[in-house]
């Protein structure tokens, strides 16, 4: 299976251009990308550009600090959805998380997953930079009790990125059925299919293009 397939192609700098999503959209529909991943107020041009394509769109929820009100976020994530997002990446309650209020995480996901049943996807970034391997584990327990699809690395603004310790610990947790995407960082073709060999379902990245360029070169070497 091509590496394409595991691929978000993503544009979340906060200067992005509409000719840079439309670059994207076109990108994503030639080289048959899972998805775009992009910030909400683009989530109804995506839409437009990518109909018959099979490109999904996914949108964040929260992003990138995860800080705003679980009411917040679910009315974000329904409008993302009505205006035809078909996956949500929500950032956890990271201050919740440190904090030790484990049950206003997992409150926070289910209301998510609610809003999100049988429209959209659920991946849910748990910041891993920022958490001990304590949390780290806890964060996929709760995500996955709360009937998230995904578990998330990173959104990619904050202190670090993916690693492949990270993706073998998520996915360790999670079990074989559940998502796992690593994002943040993954800029090339060995580092992408690291991360897909450690156990990532998903890769979040700006660098699609070039990711399944190296890997059309490796295979004619």
């Amino acid at each position: 299976m091509s590496i394409a397939s595991y691929i978000d192609h993503t544009l979340l700098k906060p200067d992005a251009t509409v000719q840079q999503i439309d670059k994207l959209c076109a990108e994503a529909a030639e080289y048959h990308f899972a998805s775009v991943c992009v910030n909400p107020w683009f989530v109804p041009r995506c839409v437009k550009n990518l109909k018959d394509t099979g490109v999904k769109v996914c949108t964040v929820i929260g992003f990138p600090l995860g800080a705003t009100t679980t009411e917040t976020k679910v009315f974000e994530a329904l409008q993302a959805i009505r205006s035809g997002a078909e996956e949500i990446d929500m950032v956890i309650n990271v201050s919740a998380m440190k904090s030790g209020s484990f049950q206003a995480v997992e409150q926070e996901i289910q209301a998510l997953a609610a809003a999100a049943e049988g429209s959209a996807l659920l991946k849910v970034i748990i910041e891993t930079c920022l958490l001990t391997e304590e949390e780290k584990i806890r964060a996929c327990q709760i995500a996955k009790r709360a009937g998230a699809d995904f578990v998330k690395t990173s959104t990619g603004f904050s202190t670090g990125g993916a690693t492949v310790e990270d993706i073998v610990l998520m996915r360790k947790t999670v079990g074989p059925e559940m998502g796992v995407k690593a994002s943040g960082g993954i800029r090339d073709y060995a580092t992408a299919r690291a991360m897909i060999e450690a156990g990532a379902t998903r890769i979040g990245a700006s660098a699609g293009v070039a990711i399944v360029k190296a890997e059309l070169e490796a295979k004619t070497v």
